[in-house]
């Protein structure tokens, strides 16, 4: 596995989702509270909508700019809490495509997807 991982996130039908065809992904959503984080962490970037790099990793690395923290386990999916927007979201099971078990911390930073 990759120190840190990337995702270009973009909205499809109102939604934010995204592919991944290496782990057997397509269209799969952000939902409860994660889909607020993002509108929030892409608010200065233009058309975010039409899609943007999301990089994220279970340590920090230079320039991240969100930081959550894992709280519980429910539905085979798990709550994390985001310091920097005082809210939680849950990441559902397709979080285990990436990391083995839930991390305490996930880092992230978003990009525009050509920068």
């Amino acid at each position: 596995m990759n120190a840190i991982s990337v995702l270009f996130p973009y909205k499809h039908e109102g939604m934010w989702v995204f592919d991944d065809p290496d782990v057997g992904l397509r269209k799969e959503p952000f939902v409860l509270g994660i889909d607020e984080m993002i509108n929030q962490l892409v608010k200065e970037i233009p058309k975010a909508d039409q899609g943007f790099r999301l990089l994220f990793s279970i340590g920090p690395f230079p320039g991240y700019t969100a930081k959550l923290e894992w709280r519980r386990a429910e539905y085979g999916g798990n709550w994390c809490f985001s310091p920097q927007f005082g809210i939680e979201g849950w990441l559902c099971p397709a979080l285990f495509k990436y990391f083995d078990k839930a991390p305490a911390e996930l880092y992230a930073k978003a990009e525009p997807k050509n920068s």
